[in-house]
């Protein structure tokens, strides 16, 4: 509880920030599903074989998976609030359609007869009887839709949309259980309070509702408006994926090209999520720039074999082969290789006298492995370890910072790793040695979107400044201070670059 506290305390501001993002997302999705989902009902409910496809048709996009649906809109539409809104009604349009139509075509039939008796167009009897009738029911349906949006919406946070799925990003990805828990009961707090407030809605009358409506729809329009006009100066948009290492080189970043030129605002994205994401973004030029390795590049986003193993070749090779396909530039790299490695604790590499990768084809009966979805499906992954190296286990696969919470369980006993995570050190893990250069070189360097060098010339230099620095021994202690030491990203950031002499 103390921890709980203390970890409150410390991301209070984030917080708050978090619950206006989330309520932002979730509301305005809420707005519009139940304005469509609402004349939908009513124009159908005259025509039940086109209600029942339409009742099929929302069923279906209900079943698409979040990720899946997040990672199609990313090249369509970009990053950010609008993909996560459109995300999000999808998903609560069934239950708003199919509670209004089950409320508008459920009315006694005696009732329509008896209006129609005495002369009342149909509108009058929506308006008069229909919709007060089926209200209970309509609200019903808003109300679900409001808690599945609002348990969705942590989601847009792997796409740079913010709200309190950051809490719970963070906190899985660094094995904070404090981070989680407020993620969490933030958003089933937000949840019930306005599943309360929704409820109200059906003691309303129509005139009522429907000028509420009509003001959220003001409020929002004004406020996208506001966001539009004061954010019309172009700004340079830096994402990381999930994890220490990529929030602290995208602070270096910032840091290093504001200390040239005061006058370039820079946005960041840290946790923005999986490689497949940042890379669509890129293209898309929602994003501007963000850390990438040479053997990801090649591997993942060009996947084009390797024509050596040595780095600069392997290095020149990605930056060739992305400027050809995706027209995008990558800078010169760092120092430190955060390449593949497979660890396992020390108590079993001593136990079964394991030092390399192909110690393992005396105890794969014994292996339960727990790899990475990423590392699962790579040819310098599982695939690379089975082909290369002959070997076969059993595997499960896990988010990146969960695998080593199972290993240290006793879930598993052999994980996937990059030579620079932290985790190493704080759980005592051995990796072992690649003997047959199966993973290959990973310097890490920035990937620049088209046009981008163009428009700010002045980055390339100050990007540059980071060519050759940063050793494995300094990566890796400088995600311990973060992972571990609970020592802000920017402030590691920005203390390397002051001892490197990298800052004016």
């Amino acid at each position: 509880m103390a921890n709980l506290i203390a970890t409150f305390k410390l991301h209070r501001a984030d917080l708050w920030t978090a619950i206006l993002q989330h309520l932002q997302i979730s509301l305005l999705s809420l707005l519009i599903a139940t304005i469509i989902a609402v004349f939908l009902a009513i124009w159908l409910a005259q025509h039940k074989r086109a209600a029942e496809i339409m009742l099929q048709i929302t069923s279906v996009l209900q079943t698409i998976p979040s990720l899946a649906l997040l990672g199609l809109l990313i090249p369509l539409v970009g990053i950010g609030t609008l993909p996560s809104i459109i995300a999000l009604v999808v998903y609560a349009l069934l239950p708003i359609f199919q509670n209004t139509y089950a409320g508008l075509t459920g009315i006694d039939p005696s009732l329509e007869e008896a209006a129609t008796a005495f002369g009342m167009t149909r509108a009058q009897k929506l308006i008069r009887f229909e919709l007060p009738l089926a209200m209970p029911l309509i609200i019903s349906g808003i109300r679900i839709a409001l808690v599945l949006i609002i348990g969705t919406a942590t989601l847009a946070a792997l796409i740079g949309a913010g709200g309190l799925g950051t809490f719970i990003l963070l906190g899985i990805d660094r094995n904070d259980m404090s981070l989680i828990i407020i993620g969490a009961l933030s958003s089933i707090i937000l949840a019930i309070v306005f599943s309360v407030l929704i409820r109200q809605l059906q003691n309303l009358k129509i005139k009522t509702i429907t000028i509420i409506l009509i003001t959220l729809g003001f409020l929002f329009a004004v406020g996208a408006t506001i966001n539009t006009f004061t954010h019309q100066k172009k700004e340079l948009v830096i994402a990381g994926k999930m994890g220490a290492e990529p929030e602290i080189l995208i602070n270096m970043y910032k840091d290093l090209i504001q200390d040239d030129d005061a006058n370039i605002k820079v946005t960041l994205k840290p946790n923005f999520g999986k490689t497949s994401f940042l890379y669509s973004a890129l293209k898309s030029n929602s994003i501007d720039i963000y850390p990438e390795f040479s053997g990801t590049v090649l591997e993942e986003l060009v996947k084009s074999p390797l024509k050596s193993t040595n780095e600069n070749q392997v290095y020149q090779q990605a930056k060739t082969e992305i400027k050809v396909k995706s027209d995008l530039d990558y800078l010169n790299p760092m120092a430190y290789q955060n390449t593949y490695a497979v660890a396992v604790t020390k108590d079993f590499a001593t136990k079964y006298h394991l030092s390399k990768i192909s110690d393992l084809s005396r105890v794969s009966s014994k292996i339960k492995a727990g790899f990475t979805l990423e590392f699962l499906n790579r040819d310098d992954g599982y695939k690379g370890l089975q082909s290369k190296y002959h070997l076969s286990f059993n595997t499960k696969s896990f988010e990146p910072a969960l695998r080593y919470q199972a290993i240290v369980n006793g879930n598993v006993n052999l994980v996937d790793a990059y030579s620079t995570d932290s985790q190493l050190v704080k759980y005592n893990l051995v990796t072992l040695k690649d003997d047959k250069s199966l993973f290959p070189p990973y310097q890490g360097a920035p990937l620049v979107a088209k046009g981008i060098l163009q428009k700010y010339p002045s980055i390339k230099k100050s990007l540059n400044k980071l060519t050759g620095k940063i050793s494995d021994t300094d990566m890796q202690k400088m995600n311990y201070l973060v992972d571990v030491k609970n020592v802000p990203a920017s402030t590691v950031a920005h203390d390397y670059l002051t001892k490197q002499h990298l800052l004016d």
